[in-house]
């Protein structure tokens, strides 16, 4: 939590480093060592990286923005210097060709970044990017004219270091102060405030601005060479192409996070790209010549990028637009036989530093400020309604809700793509002479491999298991015979063992091909045509493979792909499918009853918790969120409810459900029939996650639970809980007092988020009250009251308020 709310400190640390470096430069011998200097800026970037993604869920774009930012910077730039401290970089003026192109994309980026930084008032923020930009820009001076000296930098990063001071001043400050004293800048509270009362009009990535400067920074590596600025591409670059690519691949899962499908696969795409630059790069290693690049791929890639790029002209014209660069750089490379190594693709590589700029400066405006750039999002949305076109998809709470721990939005269009994308790859011919002449495993490796492991995690984590199995089966597949074809890792003696691994393989899908049978016809037709890939595996390794098969089956399941990437976009953007995936060819009664959907309603409409109220008074029972993990819910005033509730969790004898109310009003008719020390402590205790445990007693029959009054409870004893949501109470209020259990079944785990209650129990409750990931992800402390008349109390379970809070609370409040 301390890391999470201070990266100055942090940017501190890494900068009191870097001014010792360049204040000792001067001297014969650094006074640290480059490897180390190196290896502590790596530690110091993943501990940057950590708190900006853990604050990132507390609405602070700038502060993420910063912190993913300087994390990338000192990842690369921690690389260069151990690869240097090494000998690797030994030539004259390899470690300034290595550096430049870096530095010269932070100095833009941070600069950015302090911008936006004093137009939103985030003054230290600012002064810190501003710091950390001049520091850049200055070091590129000294690499270009060496007389410059390296006294600016260092006087720069000592800025860094008194800003973190200062920051980390406040904060203590603010903590000894108990918040009474806070120095200018250094009130968190203030910021997160100042962010949330800002209109967001939808779902917001703030992602999306590090994976722009991410771009940029891969195109600063090639562009640098056009321009003449660097001597040369060569191993001292690919620390930065890869360490863009990495942390692409992280933001492309974290715009997932943010339910941003389109930029999260175009962050994938990229992701590729980049990796694969890295990979041209280290060339020499294996051969003298430059590599040649193969045509039907990158054609392909470019087709991708228009049809994505079309898509998310929908909803922002801008970021369409944007796209088009990239649509460019594919079809540059597919023209030139050198790829990277070439002018054109390097060309365009300038412009896509150039409008990777402007996008990174408008998304972080936009996410930060109140006052928005216009994107055209808005003319778009009223075009389509005027010509009659779907509606298009707007807000988190708008992506139809799936079984699983939906944190993520639907990552099927990246795990499609990359099919196609590998499938393609096939057709390359590799020279078993020079396996690695061509380059063919980035494509297969970071495409079929990674970017469809990245896919089957997600579709994982949403409770899509069958999907998931399949896109890691297929993964493994596309990076086992990806570095065996296309790395020369298998000859004629070890013909027979691939074959043996490929049949395996094949056997799986068989299973696979099975259960796709009870999915969906389109999902039935992909995993079938995969046997046509797989088999073409096997024929080549037992050196069987007819002329022309492998490109037959590219282009069979290539297409087959290509339509189910086409509907899973259609799905994510529009309300309804445009492109049907099938309806199952085997239905059989009893199988995928889970995916019954049951009515689900936004907890932050009013509506959607007085419809909740009128099903419970109907009978109904209902999953509903808390103070901390979701419950299922029946009104105490309707009998048969309350046992179908019981009967709906396979109740156990030994977890009894428990009793809520919004106040103690509700059980003032029968408050003579409680002791003056248990009525005290329940208002000193409650509201809170404190369940408190007390003796059955005549009050009960108030209820109106009548027969089913015996699943609440022991014989001797029920708890009772007032919770601390705003939600819940109001509900509680319409309805009356309510019989509650956690929303999954006995003995398996609580559910933290609304999406959990559909994989549990969607087929047995009446609607979901849906409110995202739970607060907390532990449920209340149970207490034992039973025996508070003599001054003792019990735990049964110690949740989120600990012993001693709820011991210190009766000796305060009753205790004379």
């Amino acid at each position: 939590q301390a890391l999470s709310s201070s990266p100055p400190p942090l940017s501190h640390a890494g900068s009191l480093l870097l001014a010792v470096h360049f204040y000792s430069l001067p001297r014969a011998a650094p006074l640290i060592p480059s490897t180390a200097l190196g290896a502590l800026l790596l530690n110091f970037a993943a501990l940057l990286a950590y708190a900006g993604i853990r604050r990132s869920l507390r609405n602070a774009s700038l502060f993420l923005t910063l912190c993913l930012t300087t994390s990338v910077f000192w990842c690369g730039y921690g690389v260069v210097l151990i690869l240097g401290g090494q000998g690797v970089l030994s030539d004259s003026g390899d470690f300034c060709d290595a550096l430049v192109p870096g530095l010269v994309t932070f100095a833009l980026a941070l600069l950015i970044i302090a911008v936006v930084g004093f137009l939103c008032r985030e003054v230290l923020l600012a002064l810190v990017a501003s710091a950390v930009s001049l520091a850049s820009a200055h070091e590129v001076a000294v690499h270009c004219r060496p007389a410059f000296g390296s006294s600016a930098v260092a006087c720069n990063y000592l800025i860094v270091c008194l800003l973190g001071g200062y920051f980390a001043l406040g904060r203590i400050l603010c903590f000894l102060s108990k918040e009474k004293i806070a120095l200018p800048g250094t009130d968190l509270s203030k910021s997160k405030t100042r962010e949330q009362i800002q209109p967001t009009g939808g779902s917001t990535n703030r992602f999306a601005v590090t994976g722009l400067i991410l771009n940029m920074l891969s195109a600063s590596i090639f562009g640098c060479r056009l321009l003449g600025i660097t001597g040369k591409l060569f191993i001292g670059h690919v620390p930065w192409l890869w360490a863009a690519g990495i942390y692409q691949l992280g933001i492309c899962v974290l715009s997932y996070r943010a339910m941003d499908v389109l930029m999260a696969t175009f962050f994938g795409f990229t992701s590729v790209l980049k990796l694969a630059g890295g990979y041209c790069l280290l060339y020499p290693i294996w051969q003298p010549e430059e590599p040649s690049f193969p045509t039907p791929f990158l054609v392909v890639f470019s087709i991708l990028f228009v049809v994505l790029a079309l898509f998310l002209t929908l909803q922002s014209p801008v970021d369409g637009l944007y796209l088009l660069v990239y649509v460019a750089s594919c079809v540059a490379l597919a023209c030139s036989p050198k790829g990277f190594f070439e002018g054109g693709p390097q060309g365009v590589d300038v412009a896509i530093f150039v409008a990777s700029a402007l996008m990174a400066l408008l998304h972080l405006h936009n996410v930060t400020a109140r006052a928005k750039i216009p994107t055209g999002r808005g003319a778009v949305k009223a075009l389509l309604a005027r010509g009659g076109f779907p509606k298009l998809r707007e807000g988190t709470d708008l992506h139809a809700p799936y079984l699983g721990y939906s944190k993520y939005a639907d990552a099927e269009v990246l795990g499609y793509a990359s099919s196609v994308l590998a499938s393609f790859a096939l057709t390359v011919t590799g020279d078993p002479q020079a396996p690695l002449a061509t380059v063919v495993i980035p494509w297969v490796l970071v495409a079929g491999g990674i970017l469809k492991l990245l896919s089957g995690s997600v579709a994982f984590a949403r409770g899509k298991t069958l999907e998931s199995s399949a896109f890691i089966l297929y993964a493994v597949m596309w990076i086992i015979w990806g570095l065996a074809r296309y790395g020369g890792l298998y000859g004629t003696t070890r013909s027979f063992h691939a074959a043996v691994g490929i049949i395996a393989f094949m056997l799986f899908n068989a299973f696979v091909v099975l259960c796709t049978l009870f999915l969906n016809m389109a999902w039935f037709l992909y995993s079938l045509t995969f046997f046509l890939i797989a088999l073409s595996f096997l024929l080549d390794a037992v050196h069987a493979l007819p002329a022309g098969y492998d490109i037959a089956a590219t282009l069979i399941f290539g297409l087959v792909s290509f339509y189910c990437f086409l509907s899973a976009l259609c799905s994510s953007i529009f309300e309804g499918s445009c492109l049907l995936m099938g309806r199952p060819i085997v239905q059989l009664s009893g199988v995928g009853g889970g995916m019954s959907k049951c009515l689900h309603l936004p907890a932050r409409k009013a509506a959607s918790v007085k419809r909740i109220a009128d099903i419970l008074r109907n009978g109904g029972t209902c999953g509903i969120p808390t103070d901390t993990v979701y419950v299922l819910v029946a009104a105490c005033n309707r009998p048969d409810a309350v046992e179908k509730a019981h009967h709906s969790k396979r109740q156990a004898q030994d977890r009894p459900m428990s009793l809520w109310i919004s106040s103690l009003k509700q059980l003032e008719p029968a408050k003579h029939l409680f002791t003056p020390l248990l009525w005290d402590f329940m208002e000193a205790a409650w509201p809170s996650p404190i369940s408190l445990v007390v003796p059955r007693g005549e009050w009960v029959d108030f209820l109106g639970m009548k027969d089913s009054a015996k699943y609440v409870g022991t014989p001797q004893s029920i708890a009772i809980r007032i919770p601390d949501c705003s939600v819940t109470t109001h509900l509680i209020d319409l309805v009356g007092p309510i019989v509650v259990t956690s929303a999954n079944p006995t003995g398996e785990a609580d559910t933290t988020h609304h999406n959990q209650v559909y994989a549990k129990l969607g087929d047995k409750v009446d609607a979901v009250l849906c409110d995202g990931p739970s607060p907390e992800n532990i449920a209340s402390t149970v207490v034992d009251c039973t025996k508070i008349d003599s001054g003792n109390i019990g735990f049964f379970r110690v949740g989120i308020i600990p012993k001693s809070q709820v011991k210190l609370t009766l000796i305060l409040f009753l205790l004379p």
